[in-house]
């Protein structure tokens, strides 16, 4: 059965997961990218270093993001939000911002060698050179969620 989620199980669904996809697009390009978040008080909060992404979301602040939880091919949820894009420049908050973005996405680690900025990286050979730590948050304001459970009795679309 395919239904809509309810603003409580969007809501739900956005704080319990730490990977979904921001879709940028700037210069007629349009980019997706995956990225480990903290989702509160109706923000997307992530961090990132400089790159594509980053240059594309400065050029062009408006994004589409999307998250999912997946159980199997007839046993899913996902959620497809817009919003903007702000850079954290402030001190305090980034302090904030990155702390609860480590004790978001750390239970999630296997190895415990892994920074908690993994994608910043100090080796040309990685993803890029730059080290400089880039705390951002997307304000969503508008959300809309699906799912997708063969044996759910809640009432179909």
């Amino acid at each position: 059965m395919l239904g809509a989620l309810s603003e409580d199980e969007i809501e739900d669904l956005l704080k319990k997961q730490t990977t979904g996809r921001i879709g940028c697009h700037a210069d007629g390009i349009t980019y997706v990218v995956p990225i480990n978040y903290v989702y509160q008080d109706g923000c997307i909060y992530e961090h990132s270093s400089a790159g594509k992404k980053i240059e594309m979301l400065q050029s062009n602040p408006l994004i589409c993001f999307q998250v999912d939880e997946i159980q199997s091919i007839t046993n899913w949820k996902s959620v497809i939000a817009w919003g903007s894009y702000k850079q954290i420049t402030e001190r305090e908050e980034m302090q904030k911002v990155m702390k609860e973005i480590i004790n978001h996405i750390m239970p999630f680690f296997t190895d415990p060698n892994v920074h908690p900025s993994h994608g910043i990286t100090e080796s040309e050979s990685d993803v890029g050179t730059s080290i400089e730590l880039i705390l951002y948050k997307i304000f969503l304001d508008k959300k809309t969620g699906r799912f997708e459970n063969h044996f759910s009795s809640v009432i179909p679309l």
